[in-house]
C-alpha cells in the first residue's frame, strides 16, 4: 500500500459520498496542503491543548487539572493555542509531534485523542464513532497511508448528514462552520475552500 493518494482514490471517495471529485480535492488541499505526511514520514498532526484539558476532566479532579495547567500550560490549558512554531510546515509538524510525546507522558490515550490526525485533520476523540477499536488503532491505521486517512474522512462525513449535505451542495460556509468550528471565518476556511474548488473544477 502506497502512502500517497492516487487519482483513483479521489474518484472512488467522490462516488461514495455523492459529490464531485473537485469537492474532495478542495477539502484535501485546504486541510493539509494536499499531504497527510511530513517529509520525515510522520503523519501530520495538530495537538490541541484545550481538548486535552477537557478530556482530562474524565480522570482528574479540578485541583489536579489546575496543577497540570500551571505545570504544563502548553499541553493542558482551558484556552486553545500554544501551537508549535517553526520556519516551515515541516518544522512546525515535527515540533507538534514533540508536544504530543510530552503530552502522552501525562496521559497516553487522552493525548492521542487530543490531536487532529492526517490530511483531513480528524480529531482522535472520534475513534469510536468512526469504527476503530481504540485511539491507538485509529492512530496506527491513519499513520499507514493517505488512503486510510481518506477512509476516515469518508466515515466522518457519512456520520453527519448536515456536513454531507453541505459538501454535496458546495455550501462552503456551512461546511467550514461544521468541519472547522465556529471560528472558521477567522481563518477564512470558507473562502479557501471555495477558491480551491474553483481551481480543481477547471483542472479535472
Amino acid at each position: 500500500m502506497t502512502k500517497r493518494l492516487t487519482d483513483q482514490d479521489f474518484k472512488v471517495a467522490a462516488q461514495r459520498l455523492g459529490v464531485d471529485e473537485a469537492s474532495v480535492r478542495a477539502v484535501t488541499e485546504v486541510e493539509s496542503l494536499g499531504s497527510g505526511f511530513l517529509s520525515t514520514g510522520q503523519i501530520k498532526i495538530l495537538f490541541e491543548r484545550h481538548v486535552m484539558y477537557r478530556l482530562l476532566k474524565e480522570t482528574r479532579t479540578e485541583i489536579q487539572l489546575m496543577q497540570l495547567e500551571q505545570q504544563h500550560p502548553q499541553l493542558v490549558n482551558r484556552k486553545a493555542g500554544g501551537y508549535a512554531t517553526g520556519a516551515n510546515a515541516d518544522a512546525r509538524g515535527i515540533a507538534e509531534h514533540q508536544r504530543l510525546v510530552a503530552a502522552r507522558k501525562i496521559e497516553n490515550w487522552t493525548a492521542l485523542r487530543s490531536c487532529s490526525w492526517g490530511m483531513f485533520q480528524i480529531m482522535g476523540f472520534h475513534w469510536s464513532m468512526l469504527g476503530y477499536q481504540s485511539p491507538v488503532d485509529f492512530v496506527l491505521t491513519l499513520s499507514r497511508s493517505e488512503a486510510n486517512q481518506l477512509e476516515a474522512f469518508c466515515r466522518f462525513i457519512e456520520k453527519n448528514t448536515q456536513l454531507l449535505n453541505a459538501l454535496r451542495t458546495r455550501d462552503w460556509v456551512q461546511f467550514a462552520r461544521l468541519y472547522n468550528g465556529s471560528n472558521f471565518a477567522k481563518n477564512q476556511y470558507d473562502s479557501k475552500l471555495r477558491n480551491a474548488y474553483r481551481k480543481w473544477s477547471k483542472l479535472l
